[in-house]
């Protein structure tokens, strides 16, 4: 059996998309700074028949999250499918004239060296396989900069980057990258954005493996 590593796992969008591709027959690995978290989140995947176990890593920190996915293959099995989805923080998203070099090192760090320390983890394990699927997840901010939310657009754009180069890369390895845009908030009863039809877009994308960038609901929403 492989796994699939949720990086952000959280009760709402990681939650529905454990039990979206824990139903597929995945085990799942939680990664959040959170260890109690996921711990719980975890026994709640357990009682509704999903094999899930919870992993502590801030992405922030390179070993720590290299270590996070290590010990997730270890303990589950080989990582298949990696999705990339932390909340960035509040204090990302200052106004353009704002900000100085040094409040752009926190999204950076989080959006972008995150992203390459995790795939550059899972890779060799999804080149044994001979397949994988790359999943990243953002705000409307990665297709359309916003000048409040400075931090968070400049640092998506770079993730956004770095995900069409692997998806053009590795396609030939038989490895997916796609991109699900959100914008505006996950919005539990919403008919685009709730945390359960998320789910299903992002296993769409896994299953069809068609393009890079993808949209959960218009940008002007």
């Amino acid at each position: 059996m492989t796994t699939i590593a949720i990086i952000g796992a959280g009760p709402g969008l990681g939650a529905a998309v454990a039990r979206r591709f824990g139903r597929e027959g995945f085990d799942v690995a939680l990664i959040s700074r959170n260890h109690e978290r996921v711990g719980g989140l975890s026994a709640d995947l357990a009682d509704a028949g999903v094999t899930a176990r919870g992993f502590a890593a801030d992405v922030r920190d390179r070993k720590a999250l290299e270590a996070a996915l290590d010990a997730a293959a270890a303990t589950l099995g080989p990582i298949e499918v990696l999705q990339y989805s932390p909340v960035p923080h509040k204090d990302f998203m200052r106004p353009v004239l704002e900000i100085d070099p040094a409040d752009l090192v926190g999204p950076i760090e989080f959006s972008l060296y995150g992203p390459v320390t995790a795939v550059r983890q899972v890779l060799p394990g999804m080149r044994a396989l001979g397949r994988g699927t790359i999943l990243l997840v953002n705000g409307g901010t990665a297709a359309v900069p916003h000048p409040d939310r400075a931090g968070t657009s400049i640092a998506f754009a770079a993730e956004s980057a770095y995900g069409h180069l692997l998806h053009d890369t590795l396609a030939g390895d038989g490895i997916h990258v796609g991109q699900l845009v959100i914008p505006g908030a996950i919005l539990p009863g919403h008919p685009r954005k709730d945390p359960a039809v998320l789910a299903e877009a992002l296993w769409s994308i896994h299953r069809t493996r068609h393009g890079f960038r993808h949209f959960a609901d218009d940008l002007d929403s």
